[in-house]
């Protein structure tokens, strides 16, 4: 199982997120955690559609580090 990096913003209302490494492929949720579990079936819905037309899954190459700065 690979492991893919999602970027989860603030969107107001809700939570968003998208994976850096899979064009178009997005969720939303209510709480971050909501958003994650929607990205994670977000991408396997993604992935199975890929399969579904013969296309390659797109390798994660994407990573991310939290830094703080003053």
């Amino acid at each position: 199982m690979s492991q893919y990096v999602i970027v989860i913003e603030n969107a107001g209302a809700n939570y968003a997120a998208h994976a850096p490494d899979v064009p178009g492929c997005i969720a939303t949720g209510a709480t971050v955690e909501a958003t994650v579990a929607a990205m994670r079936e977000a991408l396997a819905f993604h992935f199975e559609g890929l399969r579904g037309e013969g296309l390659p899954i797109p390798a994660p190459t994407v990573r991310a580090v939290v830094v703080e700065a003053a």
